[in-house]
């Protein structure tokens, strides 16, 4: 199995089918303890690798810190591929670090030199408990990590009619071992499920306040408008402001300060005084009547 190391000339394209990480991932998280393997299908052409499937390694040498591809596992693998995959070709393997970050340790790096040699060949990793994952592949003679890496679905370009046929019709969650709708509500880059019971009290809450408010700004509104109705239509009082002279008791104009008039004498008050010399209105009126009975 071991087969003469060679050089790719620069870092290559990488494309993998979104079915394949889904499985690795599965696969990964079934063993958080220790790390499993297996290997990655496809083709190789003109620096482009691409992954459209994956078999798991079964019967590997598994440990906490490392995996071993063993004579049984080839069997196995080879098996499924001639079976499944005629067309295809080995372009890779994966395997996990439950715990341990991304990187090749010296035990991969010696399977992957050994096992898969050829610049179309990569190594996946993922790590199942902090969901991390890379991949590293040949550039220019040595192992390192690659950048130029997408993730396609095949499955892209259906209608979502089409889509919605293969779903089931009704699902649900688990939380706190209580099955409740699927009603996602982003939080702080959670998604936080919220129970069908939960959802209409929260929303009829929501609708109260909302009429409440409605009601007192309406309240509001209504006798603002009575009050500038009443002002414009009815009748009201206009002060106006008023000057006199206190020395001549005479009205003053208040825009320009003249004076204009003098206030009129009420009614019932008592008559101005005569002048010296002249009779009163009082004697004059008695010497008339004095007159008026001689004659």
């Amino acid at each position: 199995m071991k087969a003469k190391t060679k050089s790719g000339s620069a870092q290559p394209f990488l494309l993998v089918d979104s079915e394949v990480v889904r499985k690795i991932r599965q696969h990964a998280r079934s063993s958080s303890a220790t790390e499993i393997c297996g290997v990655l299908i496809g083709q190789d052409k003109d620096q482009r690798i691409e992954v459209t499937a994956s078999i798991e390694g079964e019967n590997a040498d598994q440990a906490g810190a490392h995996v071993t591809f063993t004579q049984d596992t080839w069997e196995h693998i080879y098996a499924v591929k001639d079976r499944t995959f005629p067309n295809e070709r080995i372009v890779g393997w994966y395997h996990s670090h439950p715990g341990f970050g991304i990187f090749l340790s010296e035990h991969d790096t010696f399977i992957h030199k050994n096992f898969f040699s050829s610049p179309g060949q990569v190594a996946w990793v993922f790590d199942p408990l902090s969901d991390e994952e890379g991949c590293f592949g040949w550039v220019n003679g040595r192992i390192e990590r690659l950048t130029r890496i997408a993730v396609q679905d095949r499955r892209g370009g259906q209608l979502a009619e089409a889509c919605a046929e293969h779903e089931p019709s009704t699902g649900s969650v688990k939380v706190a071992n209580e099955a409740v709708p699927q009603i996602g509500e982003r939080e702080s880059g959670h998604i936080r499920v919220i129970s069908a019971e939960a959802e209409p009290k929260a929303r009829d809450a929501s609708s109260s306040l909302e009429q409440l408010v409605a009601k007192v700004f309406f309240s509001l509104s209504l006798v603002l408008l009575g009050g500038l109705l009443s002002w414009y239509f009815l009748p009201h009082a206009v002060v106006v402001p008023v000057l006199i002279d206190p020395a001549t008791g005479k009205l003053i104009d208040v825009q320009t300060g003249e004076i204009v008039g003098q206030l009129e004498p009420k009614s019932g008050s008592a008559e101005p005084a005569a002048k010296p010399g002249q009779p009163s209105a009082s004697d004059a009126g008695g010497k008339k009547g004095d007159d008026a009975r001689s004659k």
